[in-house]
């Protein structure tokens, strides 16, 4: 079965679709709340926008890690976040990647640097802020939820962004 993920950055949205092979429809099997660019949409190098048109999933990094689990520069530091108190990265507010990674390139010619620009689907840490417009350029998501997501999308997947 192949999956389509949709962005909507106007509801600050995610939806899960399966695609109609005999029709032009789509079944949304889940709908996720999720944080875009605070800069809005845009495909400049640098701009901290999240890109928009069609993507693909490009890579998929953090398989078998726990939820939460930090990854800097792709690779999983060893910590992991959680909200206790204990965590010295509870009150963290970097915008730390955290659990899954979903990397995306652009198919379009303005969203070919996508890739480039190191664009994800992740988890965050920042949780609370989910369904408002505060990324500086990726989709982030809950860490349940880009769990559920990096399971559902293979590498090649088609990623939507409006």
């Amino acid at each position: 079965m192949t999956y389509k993920l949709r962005i909507n950055t106007a509801r600050q949205i995610a939806e899960l679709c399966e695609p109609d092979q005999l029709a032009e429809n789509e079944t949304v099997l889940r709908i996720y709340q999720v944080s875009t660019a605070a800069n809005g949409l845009g495909c400049r190098e640098g701009s901290f926008c999240t890109p928009s048109g069609k993507l693909r999933v490009a890579q998929k990094l953090g398989e078998d890690l726990p939820i939460g689990a930090v990854l800097r520069g792709r690779v999983p530091t060893g910590e992991v976040w959680s909200l206790e108190a204990s965590n010295p990265l509870a009150t963290s507010q970097e915008d730390l990647i955290l659990t899954r990674v979903l990397w995306l390139e652009g198919v379009e010619g303005e969203n070919s640097n996508t890739l480039q620009r190191f664009i994800y689907l992740h988890g965050t840490n920042h949780e609370s802020l989910l369904g408002q417009s505060v990324s500086h350029g990726c989709i982030r998501f809950s860490n349940h939820d880009i769990v559920e997501v990096f399971e559902m999308l293979p590498v090649g997947a088609e990623v939507e962004v409006k």
